[in-house]
């Protein structure tokens, strides 16, 4: 199952490669929740790390993610491995809430109905 977060890019890792070959980087963001912001750590492995590359600190995602849990010498576990990003920005996917989908000057009469197709 996949889950969403949306908030600043803190921190942004080197990715590290181990002696197996298994490469990993990590990113903390800050999600605002309620009085105290969360510093949530979600990292990327394998291919998934070049996604990191073209971001930066302070720039507004939402990361998509799945959790991950294993158990070790008895001791329980849970990752966050991030898998999409999207920026918010300039030319950002994310409409912005305050625009309108529809041109300032357009009114009902600029069509007659005949053309709705149904």
């Amino acid at each position: 199952m996949a889950y969403d977060l949306t908030g600043k890019i803190k921190i942004i890792q080197e990715a590290k490669t181990f002696d197996s070959g298994f490469t990993k980087r990590e990113m903390v963001v800050i999600v605002e929740d309620g009085k105290y912001p969360q510093e949530i750590n979600i990292e990327f492995v394998q291919e998934k790390v070049s996604l990191l590359d073209s971001l930066q600190t302070g720039q507004t995602v939402t990361v998509t993610f799945d959790i991950r849990g294993r158990e070790y010498n008895g001791r329980y576990f849970n990752n966050l491995q991030g898998w999409k990003i999207a920026t918010m920005g300039e030319d950002s996917t994310f409409p912005n809430e305050s625009e309108s989908p529809m041109p300032e000057n357009f009114t009902s009469s600029d069509f007659d109905e005949g053309d709705i197709p149904f």
